[in-house]
C-alpha cells in the first residue's frame, strides 16, 4: 500500500510500516512540513496515497468522500503520544485487511474503528 504520513504522526511509524511491506512517504521527507492541508492532500492524491492524520481538518465527509480519493485514517486517540500512536497503527496496520482500505475514509480511536466506504 502507498501511504502517506502527515506531519502530526511520528516520523518512526514510516519505518514500522515499511517494514510490514508497505511503501511510505513523510511529510518531512518531502519537504511539506508546515505546508496547508491542501498541499498535502493534493500531494497524497497525486502519488495515489493512502494518508493518515490526526487532522481532523480531513474528518468532512462531504469534501473528503469516500471512493473518490486514495483513502485516509485519522487517528484519534484520548492520549495522542508517540508510543499510543505506534501501537494503535501498528494494531490497524497487523490485524486488518488494510491494502482493502483504498478509497475509504477510516478513523480509528482507543476503542473502536469506524470504515466508510466508497
Amino acid at each position: 500500500m502507498k501511504i502517506k504520513l502527515d506531519e502530526n504522526m511520528p516520523v518512526g511509524l514510516a519505518g514500522l510500516l515499511t517494514d510490514l511491506g508497505h511503501d511510505v512517504h513523510t511529510t518531512e521527507s518531502e519537504g511539506l512540513v508546515g505546508r496547508n492541508d491542501d498541499t498535502i492532500w493534493n500531494a497524497a492524491q497525486e502519488e495515489g496515497r493512502f494518508l493518515i492524520t490526526q487532522d481532523l481538518d480531513f474528518s468532512d465527509i462531504g469534501r473528503f468522500i469516500p471512493g473518490k480519493h486514495s483513502g485516509i485514517l485519522i487517528v484519534r486517540l484520548r492520549d495522542p503520544g508517540r508510543l499510543a500512536l505506534f501501537q494503535i497503527v501498528e494494531s490497524l496496520f497487523t490485524s486488518e485487511h488494510v491494502e482493502g482500505w483504498t478509497g475509504f475514509f477510516v478513523i480509528a480511536t482507543e476503542h473502536k474503528t469506524r470504515i466508510r466506504r466508497g
